[in-house]
């Protein structure tokens, strides 16, 4: 299935965190069951760092981390594999011009590059995404 649209990490956290979500993270999560997403290969590693972080802090158990891992594998979430190699002469561009995490802008040089919008609550992100003519998602 094509992707119609690219989700970060902190739209992410707030499906396994009750108190991040929102109404429209929500709808977000209800569109990928008929809908794909894409992110890049280094979302994998954000969602595990937040999952490990509220673990030791015991914001969430083992086994919850565990059953928000479960309900992420039935998800279309697809891999872009060409983040890496547009590094430095696009994405390191985009953290520079929008004050930007290299990990941000790569979701937004994903977004750009799509032509989908970027599903984020992330507010330095969003407002990047948006001035670049790019679609936002959540709030």
């Amino acid at each position: 299935m094509k992707p119609t649209l690219i989700v970060d990490c902190s739209i992410t956290m707030a499906w396994c965190f009750a108190d991040e979500g929102t109404h429209e993270t929500g709808r977000i999560l209800d569109r990928l069951a008929t809908e794909a997403a894409l992110v890049p290969a280094h979302w994998f590693l954000e969602v595990a760092n937040v999952l490990a972080m509220a673990e030791k802090r015991r914001r969430i158990s083992a086994a919850d981390s565990t059953q928000f891992v479960r309900l992420l594998s039935v998800l279309d979430i697809q891999v872009d594999s060409e983040s890496g190699s547009r590094t430095f002469d696009h994405i390191l561009p985009l953290c520079r011009s929008h004050a930007l995490s290299s990990y941000d802008a790569a979701y937004l040089d994903l977004a750009l590059r799509r032509h989908v919008p970027l599903a984020s609550l992330d507010d330095d992100l969003r407002r990047a995404a948006a001035s670049l003519g790019v679609g936002v998602l959540g709030k």
